[in-house]
């Protein structure tokens, strides 16, 4: 294992990738081909683009966009910049990506045009755009709008990923040109600059308060982690790696990006998941690496023209997020020949990796665990008390190591929620752990569900559930999907006189939240079932 004190810092890597693997093929989009060394060159001039417009060290920029080669190289540029990258889920409505928005104060941000049929420009407009506190937070005393968007004081500018932008907003070629007068040296200096201890990027996550809070990791945690990640699944040059994990998440981002630029591997950006897409790239491109959740695989298998492409290079899957089952380990080995199939567990508190089953392990360890605890860092298992329990016995995960973040942004009290004062961070998960130290997630503390590999968290829902005039009170939990393992079930009671149906509710929710999120069944109910100190029950809404 190389190690992360080699490359220091992200910006570090960049360089490193562009030197080592300079004439490998770095990215390929359609037709568009890149090496290592003109990714480099080009993270280069995003890098100078930032620092003409104003970008300083530690400032929060945000990047709201799919998986695509101007992902990969706004966001490494405003990181070689010195900044702290907030990646936004592409999945959001626009009041949503405002929230973390104004939370994370971000200066710069870059953004889609259309995407999935959704102009993003105008839905921020519409969250952000008619006046202050109109993102969720009211302006700091004496702090007037310096950017385009009333509600997002802090928000200096913004960059459209296309050639095309309203007057107000800047194109992504005219953001680059303004770079252009930016020497050289400079930008490496800026660079060179970075510490391996400053924040690398701020990912934003939801917890049983409902209000995303966001986790702080540095350039440190995620080489060394990430690093750890390519020697555990065995990711090598030469490897053609088919993004298909959001760059938005951690998996797609780090598992992704940042493990191709360690390893000299190929990465083929895809922006949206889609079954015949994924097999004609496989076929095409000669994909050897594909990670992603349960489903993405299931899928593969069960495609009834699975056997037009050629899916022989596939030489290794990295999954997780859900449950795996045995069958979908050995199909992948038998029907495709993949040679390694591995699970992993992790969370973004924990830059993402926690535990990781290793090359070699049989198939019945791969599908109903989540593997050990990666060098590092410590699993256990305890009880309410926080007590350790014994072997095979349940309780909630915590993990300390090299990986655990220092902190949720700017909210102290979340933040002592969930670390203690000797370094443990408390996941909300529950799990077990056997005798070779294999940990198996058997429920959630926070009632957290993963809908297709997203994670829906029911407390944020109900929050905006309840904003609807005709709901009283509501729960969500989750339930078992064949296609997407989970989905939310709300449990509704709508106010006196009220007349809104279940239909009515799901396309409003459809209208107000990611579509992950969305329920996909309501049931009404005269009163919901609580506890002494007026818990809802969740446990008796399973039942039913």
């Amino acid at each position: 294992m190389r190690g992360d004190m080699e490359w220091g810092t992200i910006p570090g890597l960049v360089r490193g990738a562009a030197e080592r693997y300079a004439d490998v093929e770095a990215v390929v989009e359609g037709r568009t081909r890149v090496s290592y060394a003109e990714l480099g060159a080009r993270v280069e001039r995003a890098a100078a683009a930032c620092v003409a417009n104003g970008v300083n060290p530690g400032d929060r920029v945000a990047i709201w966009a799919p998986n695509t080669l101007d992902w990969i190289v706004s966001s490494l540029g405003a990181v070689s910049a010195g900044a702290v990258l907030v990646p936004l889920n592409t999945r959001f409505k626009g009041t949503e990506a405002a929230y973390i928005l104004s939370r994370s104060r971000a200066k710069l941000l870059f953004v889609t045009g259309t995407f999935l049929g959704t102009s993003y420009v105008a839905s921020l407009r519409r969250a952000a755009g008619d006046g202050p506190g109109s993102a969720g937070q009211e302006p700091e005393s004496g702090a007037g709008s310096v950017g385009p968007l009333a509600g997002l004081p802090h928000l200096e500018q913004v960059v459209v990923l296309s050639d095309d932008a309203p007057a107000d907003f800047r194109t992504w070629k005219d953001f680059l040109a303004g770079g252009d007068g930016v020497a050289a040296e400079d930008v490496r200096a800026r660079a060179s600059a970075v510490e391996s201890s400053s924040p690398s990027d701020i990912v934003y996550t939801s917890g049983t308060t409902g209000r995303p809070k966001g986790a702080v990791i540095t350039h440190a945690q995620t080489l060394r982690a990430y690093e750890v990640w390519s020697e555990l699944a065995g990711l090598r040059e030469g490897d053609r790696y088919l993004i298909v994990n959001p760059f938005f998440h951690t998996f797609g981002y780090k598992a992704g990006v940042i493990a191709c630029l360690m390893r000299g591997a190929t990465m083929i950006p895809q922006p949206v998941f889609n079954v015949d897409t994924v097999l004609a790239n496989v076929a095409s491109e000669r994909i050897s690496v594909l990670p992603g959740p349960p489903t993405l695989h299931q899928s593969i298998l069960d495609h009834p023209g699975r056997d037009a492409y050629d899916l022989s290079p596939l030489r290794l899957v990295v999954t997780g997020a859900a449950v795996v089952p045995l069958r979908l380990v050995e199909r992948l080995r038998e029907e495709l020949g993949v040679g390694t199939v591995l699970t992993a567990y992790g969370l973004s508190e924990a830059s993402g990796i926690v535990s990781m089953c290793r090359r070699g392990d049989e198939p019945g360890v791969i599908a109903s665990t989540s593997g050990r605890a990666i060098p590092g860092t410590e699993v256990r298992v305890v009880d309410a008390a926080g007590v350790s329990v014994a072997t095979g016995a349940q309780g909630e995960v915590l993990v300390r190591g090299f990986n655990v973040m220092g902190g949720y942004y700017e909210d102290a009290r979340a933040t002592s929620e969930v670390l203690t004062p000797d370094g443990w961070l408390r996941t909300g998960d529950v799990g077990v752990l056997d005798l070779a130290g294999n940990l198996r997630i058997t429920d959630r503390i926070k009632d957290m569900f993963i809908v297709g590999g997203f994670n829906a968290y029911p407390a944020e829902i109900e929050q905006l559930l309840g904003l609807h005039p005709d709901v009283a009170d509501v729960a969500v939990i989750g339930v078992p999907d064949a296609r997407l393992g989970e989905v939310g079930r709300a449990y509704v009671v709508r106010r006196p006189g009220a007349v809104a149906t279940a239909d009515d509710l799901i396309a409003w929710a459809r209208r107000e939240m990611a579509n992950y999120k969305v329920p996909r069944t309501v049931e009404f109910v005269a009163e919901l079932p609580r506890n002494a100190s007026g818990k809802v029950v969740k446990g008796e809404l399973r039942v039913r």
